[in-house]
């Protein structure tokens, strides 16, 4: 008896998982990745375009010096606003003596407030002004840490070398508790978790991190013991893609050399996804720019790649990169100031990688070749490195300002524009929101593909696919109760855990005793289309990372994907003989809170939207980054215009937030 007992509640524990399963499938396909097959087809799509373009520029050297000078303005354009240059207001806090070399320790301010720390390595009783290089940190906490071998080694050969603390690393964590220690797991968390602001903002974390490289630049400049003619830059790993931005937006350096990052942006992309923040320029796929452009808005000055055949940075990808700036350089003339190492190693700098590297340098901003200076163990140490006492800057000093600090002066220096964009003609408004959601045009052509049919009690139960040409199909669940009356309401359901999830309660079914129509749908992402979870690290804090990152790659972010859908959706509801001549009401949560308020502005069709579980201001994110999913609800460039609460006034009493 008790094992029919048992037998009887496990039929229906299984039961009703199956149903949450099943429960408003929809779809003609089942595909857990075909959604971000669907965005890559994008990303080869721009890159087709991209090489076509390459490809007639190599027709001519004219043509080629054309291709190149609009790599350089593509650039700047998908860099966003860069802040003034003003004083650098740099101080030396200290001097560390190697064995003939020592190491000065250098603050100085990007812009107000904006402290930067490097340790500048130097020869010892050098005399005439000196050659110089940026050496770019790869992905840790502790940035500079107590001392780089590489740029020891650069002293010693003569070429005096800066060490610069990113944003996020080193001296320069954002995160921290009033001890100045990091609140997150390292340095690819932060920096995810840093980006979105400035992506609201117009600019990106990589851009801010490319200009305080670039005023490393002004420092090394500004000094009588450098040569400013003879300036070089190099990066391995995240300080390979440091170099590779830096080399986009600043003109004097003279020669670099990219470790551990070159590579095709589309091949790392689908081989291994998106990487952290601190690796995303957002429309820079839609710029048709691939990681090669911002080698080659450098072009023709010497250029070196340093390649591990084994690395997880696709080697394929570095060799076809590598094939297009060679290209360029032949056509150019100048085939001879460039070179690809490939070291038999993984995601490392072996003693033959660092040996390329120094010889570069040597050749071409030297100009002679010089022996190879070594180092017992290859690295060097020193002790007590630390540009601040405290070992922060935002601790150190009373005036620094935190990315969280910088971003809401922005914002809040952008209201004037906010308040004359918002007091503007409605047409003139709508058009400039869908600019900004990165959508050129709607498709008014809806093909409503039958998937199911049953009869239920007091309710009959559609299924639809929706197609809409050069978009992504959505899943949708029609319930048309027996007492529809000509003004029952269509009430559509948008929930983030997906409309299975809504369907499954057995209660739901009582919604439909008063005629109401029941629309429940799953836009793109969400669902029947959720991304997988394991192709989404928890490092970056964002279950749907992968699509959101890639998405805005492209130049159309998420909430305007699913805007688009909410637009194909209320197409339907019109066009429907059975749903058409209904008004239509909205019950949303979570993800779908910013697309229902952008698509309330945009379409007077939804009559009223209920939203709860949603974000409600984007300056929440700039004073509080450490929060879950946010890369899924960015729109580059909106805080110059509006934040969510303006778009709350704009929809005219017709959405609520009720929590």
């Amino acid at each position: 008896m008790k094992t029919r007992y048992y037998f009887l509640i496990l039929s229906f524990l299984l039961g009703i998982e199956g149903y949450a399963q099943n429960a408003g499938r929809a779809l003609r396909f089942n595909q857990p990745t075909a959604y971000y097959s669907y965005l890559m087809r994008k990303v080869h799509g721009y890159n087709e375009e991209r090489a076509e373009y390459l490809q007639q520029a190599l027709s001519s050297k004219s043509a080629t010096q054309k291709y190149v000078s609009s790599v350089k303005e593509k650039i700047r354009e998908v860099m966003g606003p860069l802040p003034q240059r003003g004083d650098l207001h740099a101080q030396i806090t200290g001097r560390v003596q190697g064995k003939g070399f020592y190491v000065e320790k250098v603050i100085f301010q990007s812009e107000p407030g904006r402290y930067v720390t490097a340790h500048l390595y130097l020869p010892d009783n050098h005399q005439q002004p000196l050659p110089a290089c940026i050496e770019m940190c790869g992905h840790g906490t502790t940035g500079k840490g107590n001392g780089s071998g590489l740029a020891a080694r650069m002293a010693l050969m003569g070429i005096a070398t800066m060490v610069v603390d990113p944003i996020a690393q080193g001296e320069r964590l954002q995160l921290i508790d009033d001890n100045g220690k990091d609140l997150t797991r390292g340095v690819t968390t932060e920096h995810t978790l840093l980006n979105p602001a400035f992506e609201l903002l117009g600019t990106s974390l990589a851009a801010q991190i490319a200009f305080d490289n670039s005023r490393a630049v002004d420092y090394l400049v500004s000094r009588t013991d450098i040569d400013a003619t003879r300036i070089g830059a190099y990066g391995f790993s995240g300080g390979g893609t440091e170099c590779s931005y830096l080399l986009g937006i600043d003109d004097r350096i003279r020669a670099s050399c990219i470790g551990l990052y070159f590579s095709s942006r589309a091949r790392t992309l689908e081989t291994q996804g998106p990487s952290d923040g601190c690796q995303q320029i957002s429309g820079e796929s839609k710029a048709r720019l691939e990681i090669a452009d911002f080698a080659l808005a450098n072009a023709p000055k010497p250029f070196l790649v340093l390649d591990g055949k084994y690395d997880f940075v696709d080697h394929w990808g570095a060799l076809q990169a590598f094939k297009e700036v060679e290209k360029v350089y032949k056509v150019l003339g100048f085939a001879d100031r460039i070179h690809q190492y490939y070291a038999e190693d993984g995601h490392a700098a072996p003693e033959d990688v660092q040996q390329q590297m120094l010889s570069f340098f040597a050749k071409w901003l030297l100009k002679e070749k010089r022996d190879i200076p070594s180092l017992p163990g290859g690295y060097w140490r020193g002790e007590n490195m630390l540009c601040t006492k405290t070992g922060q800057v935002n601790t150190e000093y009373a005036d620094a300002k935190s990315t969280m600090q910088m971003a809401t002066a922005w914002m809040d220096a952008a209201q004037p524009s906010r308040d004359a964009f918002l007091k503007g003609n409605k047409k003139v408004i709508r058009n400039k929101i869908l600019q900004l959601l990165g959508i050129d045009a709607f498709n008014e052509q809806v093909e409503a593909v039958p998937t199911g049919r049953s009869d239920n009690r007091g309710y009959q139960e559609y299924r639809y696919q929706l197609n809409c040409d050069g978009q992504f199909p959505i899943p949708v669940v029609v319930w048309i109760p027996d007492l529809v009356k000509d003004n029952s309401p269509i009430e559509i359901h948008l929930c983030e855990k997906g409309k299975a999830w809504y369907l499954q309660d057995y209660l739901k079914q009582d919604f439909v005793s008063d005629g109401r129509i029941i629309v429940a749908a799953d836009f793109r992402g969400v669902g029947e289309t959720e991304d997988p979870y394991n192709y989404n690290l928890t490092k970056y804090w964002n279950s749907d990372y992968r699509i959101a990152a890639v998405s805005l790659h492209i130049g159309w972010p998420l909430v305007g994907q699913r805007v688009t859908d909410m637009h194909t959706l209320l197409n339907f509801c019109t066009q429907n003989e059975s749903l058409k001549n209904h008004r239509i009401e909205v019950v949303a949560d979570g993800l779908y809170g910013p697309v229902i308020l952008h698509a309330a502005v945009l379409d007077d069709r939804i009559s009223r939207a209920t939203l709860t579980r949603c974000i409600k201001t984007w300056r929440d994110y700039l004073l509080q980054p450490m929060q879950y999913d946010m890369l899924r609800n960015i729109v580059p460039g909106a805080l110059h215009y509006y934040d969510l609460p303006d778009l709350l006034k704009l929809a005219e009493g017709r959405v609520r937030i009720t929590d």
